[in-house]
């Protein structure tokens, strides 16, 4: 099914939360449930839950928000438990069937495991190949299922679930955060260079969380320990945690697009706060892209920290520019460009008194494919505001990713058909401006790692395929199909 973003975003995917509880508060459902909800903003397409019980496990998933998914029928039949993940998803080519929203549970000949993931394996194709040629059956397509049959492919001769996971990691390729529930265990791994985050916390001395971003804990009353490595693997028992460092060694490269847009700007991603590395993008952008102006707004959510930080270091007032409609997630269909495009007036309402017979700055986190500035603009225009000038806490999207956002053809991006300039004329605005190659580097010095810009530069910290393979299963068959034992 063709989905439709009203918003022009790099979508990264998916959110995963975890939970091992040793005190027997029984709370670890509602736990989850919560902390869903502190990660909604990371996948607004589906979420699920699977509960561990002494080693029953059950589950509840479904398309949808979080309070679309889950209401007091739903909690209470998942019941009480030890164990606990959850999993808030992004992925438009994921909604053709319910079984590709996770977590999945598996059951195999050593007993049941759930797993859910967040990230994109550059290798899942050929895994996939190869344990279909040797009789596997997959039901979804996602990388999740391929992670797992690894798993329990490897667990027949491995002696422990974590074994098993430590020796399927190392033949996994690309980006990937996962949580695996084993019907005694809570395992978290993170793939060796570390491009999606992925914490530890603890609320008391009894229970051990796991959250793609640090504000989850803070929905849930959680204290933040640290950051898992890139490529470590820490099991949570009933004795206690251990980390597994095998593959470890790399300082690790975080898809810098954590702090531009995706994380919470109220989220520490690898020892540094969003909310301060968006405010000096902003600051980096009025050093590099002056202009005289009255006002400087930014477009919700996440270029408001940057244009705070623009209006801080340009001494010019800021504003705000835009009200928006909370009550639409960033996943709102509409069939058409045009009617996409009119769909901005129902997200976004522009704030006249703010704007009107002003020179306005308006500071957006990206533009990836240019479909939404354009009504945006208009929206100021026809607020009254005198001229408006476009600043981008990012630099022009010139070359796909490969570690889970949804850039994945250079023919979707503008910057690769118009020069910068042309962008501007295209959209309509008085003058625009991209933060630099150099200065995106900067945003979020003293962090405990490097960062992945290849989005930006076509330099990416890992080998790289030359193209994203297309799933066999979301491809319709040729007109004239064959005949014979080859034909599908």
């Amino acid at each position: 099914m063709a989905k439709y973003m009203l918003e022009d975003k790099a979508h990264e995917e998916c959110g995963v939360f975890g939970i091992f509880d040793r005190s027997g508060e029984n709370t670890v459902v509602f736990d989850t449930y919560m902390a869903l909800y502190a990660l909604q903003h990371r996948g607004q397409d589906g979420c699920g839950i699977v509960v561990n019980d002494s080693g029953i496990m059950r589950s509840h998933k479904d398309f949808g928000l979080v309070p679309e998914v889950f209401n007091r029928e739903h909690i209470d039949k998942l019941g009480s438990g030890q164990i606990a993940i959850g999993h808030a998803l992004y992925g438009a080519s994921l909604m053709q069937t319910r079984s590709n929203v996770q977590p999945m549970m598996v059951r195999h000949v050593k007993g049941q495991m759930a797993l859910c993931t967040n990230g994109a394996l550059m290798n899942a194709a050929g895994l996939r190949e190869e344990l279909e040629l040797g009789g596997a059956i997959f039901h979804t397509i996602t990388d999740a299922e391929v992670i797992a049959y690894m798993i329990t492919h490897e667990r027949l001769s491995a002696p422990s679930i974590e074994a098993a996971v430590e020796r399927a990691a190392g033949k996994l390729r690309g980006a990937f955060s996962a949580l695996i529930v084993s019907p005694q265990k809570l395992i978290a791994m993170r793939d060796p260079e570390g491009f999606r985050p992925l914490s530890m916390g603890k609320i008391g001395e009894d229970k051990i969380v796991f959250a793609s971003e640090t504000c989850a804990f803070d929905s849930i009353g959680a204290t933040f320990v640290r950051d898992l490595l890139p490529g470590e693997i820490v099991v949570v028992d009933k004795e206690g945690e251990r980390s597994i460092t095998t593959h470890c060694g790399s300082r690790g490269h975080v898809c810098v697009f954590e702090y531009v847009y995706t994380a919470r700007p109220d989220s520490v991603v690898e020892g540094m706060s969003v909310h301060k590395a968006r405010q000096r993008a902003g600051a980096f952008l009025a050093i590099e892209h002056p202009v005289e102006a009255d006002v400087v707004i930014g477009v919700p959510d996440s270029g408001l920290d940057a244009a705070l930080g623009y209006a801080k270091q340009s001494g010019i007032p800021y504003g705000v520019g835009f009200i928006k409609n909370r009550y639409i997630g960033r996943t709102f269909i509409q069939p058409t460009q045009v009617q996409r495009e009119t769909a901005v007036r129902i997200k976004l309402n522009a704030m006249a008194e703010t704007v009107r017979g002003k020179r306005v700055i308006m500071v957006d986190d990206s533009i990836v494919r240019g479909t939404t500035s354009i009504p945006t603009v208009r929206l100021l225009r026809e607020a009254g505001a005198k001229e408006v000038h476009m600043r981008v806490s990012s630099p022009p999207f010139m070359n796909p990713c490969y570690f889970g956002t949804d850039i994945d053809s250079k023919d979707k991006l503008i910057a690769c058909r118009m020069s910068v300039e042309e962008i501007g004329r295209h959209i309509g605005v008085d003058s625009i401006g991209f933060l630099s190659i150099d200065s995106i580097k900067k945003i979020a010095e003293g962090a405990h790692c490097d960062f992945c810009i290849g989005c930006f530069t076509g330099q990416y910290p890992v080998e790289v395929p030359e193209s994203i393979p297309v799933c066999k299963f979301e491809q319709k068959l040729p007109k004239t199909a064959g005949s014979g034992e080859n034909a599908r």
